[in-house]
């Protein structure tokens, strides 16, 4: 077998943590180190790049390359561990980004998840979101949730992804992994039958189309959980996310469905640590109770924002009551908490001690 030229870049990347690895013909290879760019001194030339791509490809995926310009795939490289890789064409060239994907599953403490996350492993039905922007760690806190079940309750867990990301190891629960490409056609397929063989949960690493969403609305319906991630950043847009999937003349029925089927929405940012080593979450918190399944129905979705804020006894919080905690920690800096505030002028007021009320928001 061909040597990988990109080894050293690969080890380079784990040993100083970095979260991603971005390979382009011609110019250095550039790490995500603490959510910023750094460059190595590993430039890379057509021969390393297509050589690279002849040692993870095998001939459907280089069928499936050729023609889409685009495919995903896990890759393992002895001693250094297993990566999430892309390869993608750009002005008519390959180029690779690829993402160490840590063997470990890390729990919530470790992870610096908020506590009520615990709440996600005791749903029995519904559907359950995990949502934030590439990079934000989605599918590291869906793993997380997952091997939680594990290791606590008898279980019997499907996941569907594309690819497998983590690895898990029955403890308490059953677990199947299928791979989209490899272990059936689709997403949408593979939802469909999994409702044909008698799983508890049902785990689809991302929502991209109506008929996945249609598919687990049906085993939510049926006494399923499922979770599956967006790439929205707060709740209200992944509402819209999933409105956008159907005809506007179907949004009334999609949201009086959301209204009995959402368990969750969790959405997450990742911020640099004050110490510099690292990055920490922030999180917002959306539980489906009677005032939140009320908005959905009535399409308030304006006022899904305050009625989070309102609903802090209840195990929910807003990206701002994250940051506030995360600032008063000293875990994360204030001009980091604005640059990732979605309203920066009442995050001021709230780091100030300086508290708006917000029933009038959600009533009026």
């Amino acid at each position: 077998m061909q040597s990988n030229p990109f080894k050293g870049v690969l080890k380079l990347a784990v040993d100083s943590k970095a979260s991603d690895i971005h390979i382009k013909t011609g110019c250095a290879v550039t790490l995500r180190l603490h959510s910023e760019l750094v460059e190595s001194d590993f430039v890379a030339d057509n021969d390393s790049v297509a050589q690279f791509i002849k040692i993870m490809l095998n001939q459907e995926l280089e069928q499936k390359y050729r023609v889409s310009g685009d495919v995903d795939l896990s890759y393992v490289e002895d001693g250094i561990g297993r990566f999430r890789v892309n390869i993608h064409k750009q002005r008519g060239e390959s180029a690779i980004t690829i993402r160490y994907v840590k063997s470990k599953i890390l729990n919530f403490q470790e992870l610096g998840l908020p506590p009520q996350i615990t709440k996600l492993t005791k749903f029995e039905r519904g559907i359950v979101f995990i949502t934030g922007t590439t990079g934000s760690g989605k599918s590291t806190t869906l793993a997380s949730v997952i091997e939680s079940i594990n290791q606590t309750v008898k279980k019997y867990i499907i996941t569907i992804e594309d690819p497998i990301e983590y690895e898990f190891t029955d403890k308490e629960s059953f677990i199947e992994q299928r791979e989209v490409g490899l272990d059936t056609i689709s997403f949408d397929s593979a939802i469909i039958h999994s409702l044909r063989q008698d799983p508890d949960i049902i785990v689809v690493g991302e929502m991209r189309s109506r008929e996945s969403f249609d598919a687990a609305l049906k085993a939510a319906d049926t006494g399923h959980l499922i979770f599956s991630t967006l790439h929205t950043k707060n709740a209200p847009q992944s509402i819209n996310r999933i409105l956008d999937f159907y005809d506007a003349s179907e949004h009334l029925s999609i949201r009086q469905a959301l209204g009995g089927s959402l368990a969750a929405i969790i959405s997450q940012r990742l911020i640099p640590k004050t110490s510099g080593d690292g990055v920490v979450p922030a999180v917002e918190i959306m539980f489906n109770n009677p005032i939140i399944e009320s908005l959905l129905r009535e399409n308030k979705l304006d006022k899904l924002a305050p009625a989070i804020e309102g609903s802090k006894g209840e195990g929910m919080q807003s990206f701002n009551q994250s940051l506030v905690d995360l600032v008063n920690n000293g875990l994360i800096s204030e001009n980091d908490a604005l640059k990732n505030s979605d309203n920066q002028e009442v995050l001021k007021m709230c780091l100030k001690g300086v508290f708006l009320g917000t029933e009038s928001k959600i009533l009026g």
